[in-house]
């Protein structure tokens, strides 16, 4: 007789720092109920996006393929319907898979495999489709000074749409617990639950920025721009307007992300606590993970858009209590695509025929763990003409390589850089001009480029820029229909000090 598939539930959160947390070593961000989590399971120190920027990294997760195999780079970018997805391949064994909230797809397939969507994202579900309007929190969702410049205590209208979709989620759950109780089903439910915090603005609710006001330490290493920064680096801060922050900028802003992902945290309380009280927790396979991080000011930086581990590396908590170990850490390397192969895996879903990932199921289980090769990949491309990204019709092809403790990040048309994560790991030294390391930054430059060519990928985002303009214009002018879309109110997105 086959054993019983789990229930599943896949919990993304938008921008979330993997060392903002309690289980990650942060003392003091205030976040229970991930802690619980990674206690009833495995949690990941060295896990890593496909890309530091939304669309592309959940994509990926989605496909189980990287960006350059999706030819989804961008957030302007489409992901094509006929390339399969996990909702797809669990679809397929039996599976009714429901997305509550955020998933951020792009034109007119919103669905992407899932049986059903419920509240939706808060932008338009067409490129060109009318903008979210963030009233007088205007510009402070992208990666602009000015999110910086108005942070504080107020409100985030990001945190209304995540009440909404906690919402849906307990009533989701509820009612699958009385069917079960009520014998209306026997099947597992599968749903995925996708939440915008601590994504900026970076403006919290007062009570929860005051639980933190002058608690939220300065960045362990805020790198003021010197000769020495990299150039890539040096244009991106200065294209953001970042090249200074003041210290009351950098500490409100602080002070209100970790309130964000403290509230982040109560939502997840009130989602497992439906499943506990159900006696749903031993038989779910919950995974938490985020589509990025953020730099929350160290290195100088702020958003995402960087292969900096604030950026790149994300938290990953996978726990399944009546069949995966408890209260584990794993320090392997790992990508969000081999989230993506594992989970398939662990319900005996068929496996994604194009993915890259590969199942983590025997380093979850402390088993074949000799065999894993701590090797991977993180692309981070921009389109011409992005205001936000690009400089101008300025483009840029950038690809991140960590191998074992070794870290090789490349800027095409630039110098790269390489770190020695084991010996520095808060990535300080750039290794890549010293000739003791030229051997090492020599295999990781022949390995970041030996199936990734920057100049073809320049070549097929421009042509996805020309198409998509197009398809932009017609948005535009037709205002097609948001089938899945949460009516985001300006009026709730409001910053009243700090």
């Amino acid at each position: 007789m086959p054993t019983p598939r789990p229930n599943i539930l896949f919990i993304q959160s938008d921008q979330h720092s993997p060392f903002v947390a309690g289980c990650y070593g942060d003392d003091v961000v205030n976040t229970p109920n991930l802690d619980a989590l990674a206690a009833r399971g495995v949690i990941f120190d060295n896990a890593y996006c496909a890309s530091p920027i939304c669309v592309p990294s959940r994509m990926s997760l989605l496909t189980g393929r990287m960006p350059h195999q999706n030819g989804v780079w961008t957030n302007s970018h489409i992901l094509d319907s006929s390339i399969p997805t996990f909702a797809h391949s669990l679809g397929a064994v039996g599976y009714r898979p429901v997305q509550i909230g955020r998933m951020h797809f792009n034109g007119p397939d919103q669905l992407h495999g899932f049986a059903e969507r419920r509240v939706g994202d808060h932008g338009p579900n067409y490129i060109g489709g009318i903008p979210a309007d963030h009233g007088t929190l205007e510009g402070t969702a992208g990666p602009s000074r000015i999110s910086l410049e108005k942070s504080g205590f107020g409100q985030s209208a990001y945190e209304v749409h995540d009440e909404s979709v906690t919402e849906a989620a307990v009533e989701f759950l509820e009612s699958h617990a009385a069917a079960l109780a009520s014998g209306e089903t026997d099947e597992p439910f599968c749903a995925a639950i996708g939440l915008m915090l601590p994504h900026q603005p970076f403006v919290a609710r007062e009570a929860d920025y005051n639980a933190f006001l002058g608690k939220v330490p300065p960045p362990d290493h805020p790198e003021p721009i010197t000769d020495n920064t990299h150039p890539y680096l040096r244009w991106w801060r200065t294209h953001a307007g970042i090249e200074e922050v003041s210290e009351a900028e950098v500490m409100r802003a602080r002070t209100a992300y970790w309130a964000l992902v403290s509230s982040l945290d109560r939502m997840l309380g009130q989602i497992f606590d439906v499943l506990e009280r159900n006696d749903l927790l031993d038989d779910t396979l919950i995974i938490y993970t985020t589509d990025h991080g953020e730099q929350v000011g160290e290195h100088g930086l702020w958003w995402k858009q960087t292969f900096y581990e604030e950026a790149s590396r994300v938290p990953m908590i996978v726990s399944w209590p009546s069949t995966l170990p408890q209260g584990r850490r794993c320090d392997r390397v790992v990508s969000q695509i081999d989230l993506n192969a594992t989970l398939l895996e662990l319900v005996d879903a068929p496996a994604l025929p194009g993915s890259s990932g590969r199942s983590m199921t025997g380093i979850i289980n402390d088993q074949g763990a000799a065999g894993w090769d701590d090797t991977v990949f993180v692309e981070y491309c921009t389109e011409p003409g992005d205001p936000a990204h690009s400089d101008g019709d300025r483009a840029f092809q950038n690809r991140m390589v960590r191998q074992g403790s070794w870290k090789l990040n490349y800027y095409h048309g630039f110098p790269p850089q390489l770190f020695d994560l084991e010996n520095d790991p808060n990535e300080m030294t750039d290794l890549a001009a010293d000739p003791n390391h030229a051997a090492k930054r020599d295999e990781l430059l022949t390995l970041v480029l030996e199936d990734w060519d920057p100049d073809t990928i320049r070549e097929q985002i421009e042509g996805l820029t020309a198409e998509g303009a197009v398809l932009k214009q017609w948005a535009e002018s037709v205002q097609p229909d948001d089938a899945y879309r949460w009516n985001l109110d300006p009026e709730d997105d409001h910053v009243d000090g700090g």
